[in-house]
């Protein structure tokens, strides 16, 4: 067989053959981009005159992704050069000639600040998008107007049950409170595992690891004995606490209510100072030997020296509490007094044994 062409064919270059395929391609983006603008013509029109709400559409986005078909993202980028259609007039008139896509015009009317209609729509001329956006990142933005500074806060607010402390601190001041926190908490799970962690013991019976609410009562109460000695009166912080004498009913001074629990707690070992009312009336103090001082303690730490409850084992952050509770005539002597751990005196302090 010839292997020479037939006289007929014409033979066309890649080079030739890729114009024409450019050619093509740009005049069909040109009409899409022509298309695109009388769209966002349209939308524009439905949102100046509110017709959006006669549709039953939640949005004008998503009037468009429903009667266009689009996904929501180009949707809104409609809706977007559409709201400022009259700002870039000149980029609108782009798209209308075909001449500038719709995701230029999409970046320009997402970002771009009041007055630079022409200077973009020059730009978008021999811009790609990503370039676009990079110019109007870059473009320069007015100063905000400054801000107040926030002030450190600390607030609070009292329900049924409990009350609520929301504490605001710069982020130094914040850094100084987490450390002490970790700290005392820290030290709280290293004594627990001290006490609990040989795996004697049901799993059941011991307490709880402890978590942040002990690590920061913890650091309360050892403010409390940083601060003491610098009082002139030398002791602690007072809780007070008053107790009506017929109904058992309890109240912190100036707080509110106090469950039985709560109350029988307080009322045992805890250092707060107690006052008796009756009909509303304070009738006195509570007796002064209700506390378990120190020396009771130092004779009841030789006694015992870990939680009297069995599979416990705790021999650190011991509470003393009696035997049968202060308020029902219980006696503060070391024969009546037991150490309980902190866990187990919570669980405790709603029962008869306090």
């Amino acid at each position: 067989m010839s292997s020479t062409a037939s006289a007929g064919a014409v033979v066309v270059s890649p080079s030739e053959r890729l114009e024409v395929l450019f050619e093509e391609l740009a005049e069909l983006a040109g009409q899409r981009n022509a298309i695109d603008g009388r769209i966002v013509e349209i939308v524009a029109e439905i949102d100046r005159d509110q017709l959006c709400g006669v549709t039953g559409a939640r949005s004008v986005p998503a009037l468009v992704a429903w009667k266009t078909g689009c996904s929501p993202a180009n949707a809104h980028t409609i809706s977007t050069i559409a709201s400022r259609l009259t700002e870039f007039s000149c980029c609108a008139q782009g798209m209308r000639e075909g001449r500038l896509s719709l995701d230029q015009v999409g970046v320009i009317a997402a970002r771009a600040g009041e007055g630079s209609d022409e200077h973009y729509a020059q730009l978008a001329r021999v811009a790609t998008v990503n370039k676009l956006r990079t110019a109007v990142k870059l473009e320069p933005r007015p100063e905000p107007e400054p801000r107040p500074q926030p002030q450190p806060l600390i607030t609070k607010t009292c329900g049924e049950e409990f009350s609520c402390w929301r504490i605001t601190l710069p982020h130094l001041d914040a850094a100084k409170f987490d450390a002490a926190l970790q700290a005392h908490r820290d030290a709280l799970i290293a004594e627990w595992k001290h006490d609990h962690g040989n795996g004697q013991g049901a799993s059941d019976q011991r307490p709880p690891l402890p978590g942040t609410v002990e690590g920061f009562m913890r650091l309360v109460e050892a403010g409390w004995d940083a601060e003491a000695a610098r009082r002139p009166h030398g002791q602690h912080t007072t809780v007070v606490v008053h107790v009506d004498v017929e109904q058992r009913a309890a109240a912190l001074h100036l707080g509110p209510l106090l469950t039985d629990a709560e109350r029988r707690y307080l009322t045992c070992d805890a250092t707060c100072e107690v006052w008796f009312e009756r009909d509303g009336e304070v009738i006195g103090a509570g007796r002064a030997t209700r506390l378990i001082n120190r020396r009771l303690r130092r004779a009841l730490e030789y006694r015992q020296r870990m939680c009297a409850v069995p599979g416990c084992g705790a021999t650190r952050g011991l509470h003393a509490h009696h035997i049968r509770h202060w308020e029902d005539g219980g006696p503060t002597e070391l024969a009546k007094v037991r150490f309980l751990c902190y866990f187990e005196s919570n669980k405790m302090a709603g029962k008869s044994h306090c």
